[in-house]
């Protein structure tokens, strides 16, 4: 598993979680409950981990709203910092550029 979800998902459950503006907004766009978010990521599906990435690590996992229906979440940590967890951005993942599992990328 990733160190980077891991961490993600400690913070989560603690309750220490920032949304970032445009991830408040992706959410009301794509009518995603943040309750949904933050109860999905216990049980979250790694998509692509970026550990290094320069404004701090992140990681864009695959979780489920309370339909079962497909959501990506872009979380990480601010660069030089283990605290909070910020949720970046929420969005329903186009079938058409993902595979059936929602993990892979179309080419």
């Amino acid at each position: 598993m990733s160190a980077t979800l891991t961490e993600i998902q400690k913070l989560v459950a603690a309750g220490d979680v920032l949304v970032s503006s445009h991830g408040d907004e992706e959410l009301a766009n794509d009518r995603i409950a943040l309750s949904a978010v933050l109860h999905g990521v216990a049980a979250a599906a790694v998509v692509e981990d970026y550990p290094t990435f320069a404004k701090g690590p992140c990681i864009l996992v695959l979780q489920r709203d309370e339909q079962n229906n497909p959501i990506h979440v872009l979380w990480g940590l601010r660069k030089n910092t283990s605290r909070p967890a910020v949720l970046i951005t929420a969005y329903r993942p186009d079938p058409n550029r993902w595979y059936n599992d929602f993990l892979s990328r179309r080419p």
